[in-house]
């Protein structure tokens, strides 16, 4: 017997208009028709890990808006503060208050939250770097060079389980570093990546991947940086990069099932 076909419009309407028996109903015809995709949940740990990760990004962001905030309004009254982060900022921001009593009332609470906010951000950081201590995967995962112990904290987290893929190189597809297809009559090419799956984690190995690209020393030579150095001169900075960024999810997957370290010469071929 063949599933009866639902249209998707119509179980909308009876799961948002209809009553709790007609939402059942529609949710039962959604699971008959296939009108779904099986999610896998999560471990508790492999939670609490996103959730101290994304905690960190939004207090640092949060500061970074505050400091941005700062120079916009002190820029206002002609007060350009120079660059610099940290401890370099505040004495900065104090040095060109001072003797200003009615600016500093307005922009000294919104540098103590920065401050605060800061010092918040680096208790996280803290319980992170802890965290990679007491992980083995993520000790393993930090061998690459570029990869601290963000990169790797979250990385484990999101796989969790290796043999959640079958293939390696199936994470680079899963993480949105894959290119696209357009096919259309007799076109047919490939256009940018996907961007699908945790963006911040896509984000973090573009990271790392610029740092192997850009950073020259001894630590940072291996096969996977001479091959992305070969794409930079043929494709440009930003493609290699984002070449680099799939390579290194496809090693690091592999890594983690076999439980061996980064290899610097076989990098570029896994």
């Amino acid at each position: 017997m063949f599933p009866r076909l639902v249209p998707i419009s119509c179980a909308q309407n009876a799961l948002t208009n209809g009553t709790q028996l007609d939402n059942a109903d529609g949710l039962a015809q959604l699971a008959e028709a296939g009108f779904y995709k099986a999610v896998r949940v999560k471990a508790f740990d492999s939670m609490l890990t996103r959730t101290l990760v994304g905690a960190r990004n939004q207090l640092l962001g949060i500061a970074t808006k505050l400091s941005n905030q700062i120079r916009g309004l002190m820029k206002t009254f002609g007060l350009i503060i120079p660059k610099g982060t940290g401890r370099v900022f505040d004495g900065n921001v104090r040095e060109f208050l001072d003797g200003n009593d009615g600016l500093a009332r307005i922009i000294l609470p919104l540098l103590e939250a920065w401050r605060d906010i800061r010092k918040r951000a680096a208790d996280l950081d803290h319980q992170l770097l802890a965290t990679a201590r007491e992980s083995q995967e993520a000790k393993l995962l930090m061998t690459i060079p570029g990869i601290g112990a963000v990169t790797a904290v979250s990385y484990v987290a999101a796989v969790e389980d290796p043999e959640n893929f079958k293939t390696s190189r199936s994470v680079g597809a899963w993480l949105g570093l894959t290119t696209r297809r357009y096919q259309s009559g007799e076109v047919d090419y490939d256009v940018h990546i996907s961007r699908r799956g945790d963006n911040h984690l896509r984000g973090l190995l573009y990271e790392a991947a610029t740092v192997i690209l850009t950073r020259t020393s001894a630590k940072t030579e291996s096969s996977l940086k001479s091959w992305g150095l070969k794409l930079r001169e043929r494709l440009g900075f930003k493609r290699a990069a984002v070449a680099v960024a799939r390579k290194l999810a496809v090693v690091m997957h592999s890594m983690l099932k076999t439980g061996e370290v980064f290899n610097t010469s076989a990098g570029a071929t896994a």
